[in-house]
């Protein structure tokens, strides 16, 4: 394994990571009056790599499953994530 793999596997470790914690936060501020995050911060992580866990997130958390537009937006976050695992196993 080269250390660009290296690099690309810890990537998408961490910005998982996060994403699946964004989602919890937002989910808990869904229910109280706690500062929510944006629908395009959960959006732009899971393009970035997170889309494993922003997904595991909405599931748990049973958070943004029922609003289509959102569903729309991931899956959309979804195809270029899928664009990005791509491209870094071609270029490698």
């Amino acid at each position: 394994m080269t250390t660009l793999d290296q690099f690309f596997l810890v990537w998408f470790g961490f910005t998982s990571v996060m994403a699946f914690i964004l989602f919890g936060y937002d989910k808990r501020a869904s229910g109280r009056a706690g500062e929510r995050v944006p629908e395009r911060h959960l959006l732009v992580v899971a393009a970035m790599g997170g889309w494993l866990g922003g997904f595991l997130g909405m599931i748990l958390f049973r958070h943004k499953t029922a609003k289509f537009s959102f569903q729309l937006k991931y899956a959309a976050a979804f195809v270029a994530w899928v664009a990005v695992v791509y491209l870094c196993w071609r270029w490698r």
